[in-house]
C-alpha cells in the first residue's frame, strides 16, 4: 500500500506530537516511533541513510520468494507500506532528521485537533510497532496494510503456527475468509489470512 493514498497534511516544524509529555523524565528527551515520509521506491535507501547516521529505523517489508524468467526461485522484501520508513528518535532528532533531502515530511496525525502551528506529528506505539514486526517477519501468507476503518472483531491470539502469539482481531468476511487484524493506530490495519483453528479468544 501507498502511504500517500492516506490523507497526509504537510507538517509545519512548530508542532509536536499529542502524546508527548511535557513534565516527564526531567533532563531526558523521550523516544518515539514516527513515520518518515520518503519517494516511493527509496524507502530501503533511506533508511540505510538514516541507520549510517545512527537512528533506530526500519522498513516495513516482507519476504516474498518469486519465479525468475530463467525459473530460478529468489527471495525479495517486498515493500509492504510504501513511501514510508519508521523512526525511533526524539522530537530534537526528528526536527533534524526532516531536512534530510531524502526525507519528504513526516506523517501528521490528521484526526487530532489543529492547533496554530498545524496538526501534531503522527506517533505510532510501542506495542503496535512490536506486533506489526511480529507479523511481517512471521507471517506464511501475504500481509498487507488497509487504511479504511474496520468495525471491531473479536480479540484473539493465535496459538499455534509461524505467528503463534501475536495478538490481534479477527474478522470473517462474507465470502468466509478469516483475517487477522493488527491495528495501526494512524495508518490502519496490517492484515493477514488466518485459519479460525489457529487462534482462541482473549476473554
Amino acid at each position: 500500500m501507498d502511504i500517500n493514498s492516506i490523507n497526509i497534511k504537510t507538517e509545519s516544524h512548530i508542532v509536536t506530537p499529542e502524546s508527548f509529555d511535557v513534565g516527564s523524565a526531567v533532563g531526558v528527551d523521550k523516544r518515539y516511533w514516527f513515520i518518515a515520509i520518503v519517494k516511493n521506491n527509496t524507502e530501503k535507501s533511506a533508511a540505510q541513510k538514516l541507520h549510517k547516521a545512527g537512528y533506530d529505523c526500519f522498513v516495513a517489508t516482507q519476504k516474498d520468494v518469486r519465479v525468475s524468467r530463467t525459473g530460478r526461485r529468489v527471495s525479495v522484501d517486498r515493500v509492504v507500506i510504501t513511501s514510508a520508513v519508521f523512526i525511533y528518535c526524539t522530537e530534537c532528532e526528528r526536527r533534524i532528521v526532516v531536512n534530510e533531502p531524502y526525507i519528504s515530511r513526516f506523517l501528521t496525525n490528521k484526526a487530532a485537533a489543529s492547533t496554530v502551528g498545524g496538526r501534531p506529528v503522527a506517533t505510532i506505539p510501542e506495542v503496535q510497532i512490536r506486533n506489526l514486526r511480529f507479523m511481517l517477519g512471521h507471517s506464511d501468507t501475504p500481509v498487507g496494510l488497509v487504511d479504511r476503518t474496520y468495525g471491531r472483531g473479536d480479540r484473539v491470539r493465535v496459538i499455534r503456527g509461524s505467528l503463534c502469539g501475536l495478538e490481534g482481531e479477527v474478522l470473517v468476511s462474507n465470502e468466509g475468509q478469516s483475517e487477522l487484524l493488527v491495528r495501526l493506530d494512524i495508518l490502519g490495519c496490517a492484515k493477514c489470512a488466518i485459519d479460525l483453528v489457529d487462534v482462541e479468544p482473549i476473554r
